[in-house]
């Protein structure tokens, strides 16, 4: 049986937080299960790109240095880091607030560079994985993701956390050779039970619903959740936003590939009433997920079928990010004619759907739309 802790928490006020992380540890056992004295244990954030806390982009400060000083009384060595879509790791956490209350807590910051080739005969579908070094040189990792959602995926929890293992420009590798969100989410799976966290806690006390991972709204959700289960944890939250947990790619081969379970009835639910958490109005989509293959006939129906990345020409500042992470080449989002004055515009017949673009940029002026035809269909279905 898997055990999922839920503990209500209200706001980012240290004090509160703190207590709240004491309890979920507690709930699980204690700090004591997830770290001894002298290991070296990773603090995994999400750290997607350098931006304030108020965002709801990446893990709050707070809940990074509850976790990390109440581990430190077990005795253990604390680092924390994350590979952000560009630029260092340093320049995203103090953009994002982590950097002065980690170093006052004894936390030491970790550039997830340069990365190393590591075999997995174990992969189900990935077999060798380029892993961060600070990665490797862990005894352990507590994993710390932010509850968001997200455009390719539907979700962002726990399994998609460790995407951020990967050093910097390499995951849009994947993205180019993974262009099926199923495909995606096995390497995903296989990627956590490569580097396989000893204890996952969400930061759920503000969330980001609609046009996640970046561009998307603050929601209040007041909950900090944790489990040894990525699988169990994430459907829990599915459970809360009202998504069907075999829906979301990372969850449905996380239970396949043997990371963790979904099945309500091997889960329990420890800490406080999941009930006064849930959130029926959360803005996420809830349809099952399509892949279309760019093969034959469907090439010419990519364009009318599959959802695409659509820039707001009113919002765009024209900075060129999204041009920078296009992954593929020629680039599928590019200036008109090499004109730097004008939005960037996007070719969908080299479009992979990856949702880079949408992902990365700051200013959210990418949206991902699904054209009428997807529509149709999806009500049909």
């Amino acid at each position: 049986m898997s055990k999922v802790a839920i503990v209500r928490c209200e706001s980012y006020e240290y004090a509160e937080v703190k207590t709240a992380v004491q309890k979920g540890y507690s709930l699980l056992g204690g700090a004591g299960r997830f770290a001894k004295r002298g290991e070296k244990i990773l603090l995994k954030v999400n750290l997607l790109a350098g931006e304030p806390p108020e965002k709801c982009v990446t893990t709050h400060p707070a809940v990074l240095t509850a976790a990390g000083e109440i581990l430190k009384t077990t005795g253990a060595r604390l680092y924390y880091g994350d590979s952000p879509s560009f630029g260092s790791t340093l320049a995203a956490a103090r953009k994002s607030g982590m950097v002065e209350p980690a170093r006052e807590a004894g936390i030491e910051l970790k550039e997830f560079q340069p990365g190393e080739v590591v075999h997995f005969a174990d992969g189900k579908q990935n077999k060798k994985f380029i892993i961060a070094k600070p990665v490797l040189e862990s005894d352990g990792i507590i994993s710390l993701p932010k509850l968001k959602t997200h455009a390719f995926e539907k979700f962002t929890g726990c399994v998609k956390n460790q995407f951020g293992c990967i050093p910097g420009i390499l995951k849009a590798e994947f993205h180019v050779k993974l262009t099926d969100a199923n495909d995606f989410a096995k390497m995903l799976v296989d990627l956590d039970r490569l580097v396989h966290p000893r204890l996952y806690i969400m930061d759920g006390i503000y969330a980001m619903e609609g046009n996640g991972p970046r561009g998307g709204t603050p929601k209040k959700m007041n909950m900090l959740l944790f489990s040894e289960d990525p699988v169990a944890l994430d459907a829990t939250v599915c459970r809360c936003i009202n998504v069907d947990p075999a829906l979301v790619p990372t969850v449905k081969f996380g239970q396949e590939f043997g990371r963790g379970t979904f099945e309500k009835d091997k889960i329990e639910l420890l800490g406080d009433s999941f009930d006064s958490f849930k959130a029926d109005d959360f803005e996420v989509d809830r349809s099952k997920i399509r892949p279309f293959k760019a093969k034959g006939v469907m090439k010419i129906l990519n364009a009318v079928v599959l959802p695409k990345p659509v820039i707001n020409k009113m919002k765009c500042v024209k900075c060129g990010m999204c041009v920078k992470m296009c992954p593929v080449s020629p680039k599928a989002v590019n200036w008109e004619s090499g004109d730097t004055a004008r939005p960037p515009v996007h070719d969908y017949s080299l479009c992979i759907r990856c949702y880079c673009c949408q992902e990365v940029c700051p200013e959210k002026a990418i949206a991902v739309k699904n054209p009428l035809l997807r529509k149709i269909l999806i009500r049909k279905h």
